[in-house]
């Protein structure tokens, strides 16, 4: 599914976001920036560990917030780890916009013009998928209405159930982006 916003791309797919070949992808990070599970682990495993390395050196970031390293022997150039809320912690809404909100200002900042994301907090986090999805396409939406480099946002989700939920969320809000 694809949709335009002032001649700017936000797409959703299905599919393995390490095999995404945007400028950036996204990863589901947690604060201390170690690469365990889930899209961090898949990260890990096709990236290299220099990845990893340089997350060490950064030591990690506040929940709600990003960082940017670079991408190993993944095809993206960079990745940008994104860390959202854990479900239960307080303030969950505001720091998943933050992550998503922060992960486009990193990928702006670097003039990219692509970046990939996956569904941030969904997993072992615990952020129900609905909720997850409404927060990131408005944040997106609303990006997309500014001037910046980004040209193409995609949603890069592993489930059809996942990709369902995204999609249903985003023909919801076709009249807001």
């Amino acid at each position: 599914m694809q949709i335009t916003i002032r001649g700017k791309s936000l797409q959703l797919i299905r599919g393995d976001i390490t095999a995404q070949s945007t400028d950036a992808i996204v990863n589901a990070a947690n604060s201390q920036l170690q690469l365990g599970a889930g899209v961090a682990g898949a990260i890990r495993n096709k990236g290299g560990p220099t990845i990893q390395q340089e997350c060490d050196r950064i030591g990690g970031t506040p929940v709600g917030t990003a960082v940017l390293t670079g991408s190993g022997n993944l095809k993206a150039g960079y990745v940008i780890h994104a860390v959202g809320p854990r479900m239960g912690e307080g303030g969950e809404d505001a720091k998943l916009a933050g992550a998503t909100r922060s992960s486009l200002d990193i990928a702006a900042g670097k003039n990219l013009r692509s970046i990939s994301f996956p569904a941030l907090s969904t997993g072992i986090f615990g952020f129900p998928i609905e909720r997850a999805a409404a927060i990131m396409l408005d944040e997106v939406c609303t990006f997309l209405q500014k001037r910046s480099s980004l040209e193409l946002v995609v949603f890069c989700l592993f489930s059809e159930d996942d990709f369902r939920v995204f999609a249903d969320q985003l023909k919801a809000r076709l009249s807001s982006c």
